[in-house]
């Protein structure tokens, strides 16, 4: 969603790869259409180190201003009350932040996410914001690919078992992420089978659906991230394999921390953990307190954000 409000929602690999039930035609469309073999290579985090991987930043309130303290993270406390190390990894928006913002996190040595909606589409930029003649939103529109409206949001569910929808994901994907030189990519409504989209979707069909995008952002040099997907636990399983790291909000605000990280941890991949103060309460320490001893012990990488992700953190450690 173009706002950082929590939502649980959540390369060829076909669905019925893990056991699920029979791929359908849509299944087989979506793995006809991801690429051959990749050849390049991608960052691979891990959820090693004190803090169970990097010191990281999720800003998705405006554009990142690379001279701004709060928006770098910089002088946050921990869950001790002690200043945190300044963030090495940032998940920022891949459409409102340019190349030059990248590049300037590069050259401090620093790893840059780029946040993309995947599940869903608002009609939000213009043609000049993107860099393209006509929107995404207009293409996925002209396609016929927008379903219901999401409550809450004036965005609509895509069609994630048409090809066009995967076609037109891809080409932002190669677009705002790798033209510009991120290193990632956050896939945010990758789980919207749970939603009532407009279309029947299956959570079969959806997984691969996010694993044909995962493999064709491999094949770019981008790492590819599992958003969410806590409503069960084969979701995360059958994503796992593909996705390089996991990036869940609140799973122990809702305690589906085993439902969806278990996977991942498993295989010593990064697990990114969002909690909000806007759920926990108002003492940065109290609410770091509640969950930290859990994310600490179970290998998570856990920071406390305002869910606005304007630019205030608090890292567990």
């Amino acid at each position: 969603m173009k706002s950082a409000a929590i939502v649980l929602s959540g390369l060829g690999l076909v669905a019925a790869t893990y056991g699920a039930s029979p791929a359908s035609a849509a299944d087989h469309a979506l793995a006809s259409h991801a690429p051959h073999a990749a050849t390049a290579t991608w960052w691979q985090p891990t959820n090693s180190g004190p803090d169970n991987g990097p010191e990281w930043q999720w800003e998705l309130d405006h554009p990142l201003r690379v001279g701004n303290a709060a928006d770098m993270g910089s002088g946050a406390t921990n869950a001790a009350g002690a200043v945190a190390p300044n963030p090495t990894v940032y998940d920022i928006d891949g459409i409102e932040n340019p190349a030059s913002t990248v590049t300037a996190l590069h050259n401090l040595g620093d790893k840059v996410i780029c946040y993309v909606e995947i599940g869903s589409a608002g009609n939000y930029y213009a043609p000049s914001d993107e860099g393209i003649p006509v929107t995404y939103y207009a293409q996925l529109k002209a396609a016929g690919d927008l379903g219901a409206k999401m409550a809450g949001y004036p965005e609509y569910y895509l069609n994630v078992s048409a090809p066009s929808t995967v076609s037109i994901v891809e080409s932002m994907i190669h677009q705002q992420c790798a033209a510009k030189g991120f290193d990632a990519v956050e896939p945010d409504i990758g789980a919207s089978y749970t939603d009532n989209t407009g279309f029947r979707i299956t959570e079969a069909q959806n997984a691969a659906y996010d694993n044909t995008l995962g493999t064709y952002a491999h094949s770019l040099g981008l790492a590819w991230g599992q958003k969410n997907g806590d409503q069960d636990p084969a979701f995360a399983k059958m994503q796992q394999p593909v996705a390089d790291f996991l990036l869940t909000e609140e799973c122990n605000y809702y305690h589906t921390c085993a439902t969806v990280t278990a996977p991942y941890l498993a295989a010593h991949k990064l697990v990114l953990n969002a909690e909000y103060t806007d759920d926990w309460g108002s003492s940065r320490v109290q609410d770091l307190q509640k969950f930290c001893p859990a994310d600490i012990s179970g290998g998570i990488d856990g920071v406390l954000f305002s869910s606005a992700l304007a630019g205030q953190h608090h890292p567990c450690k």
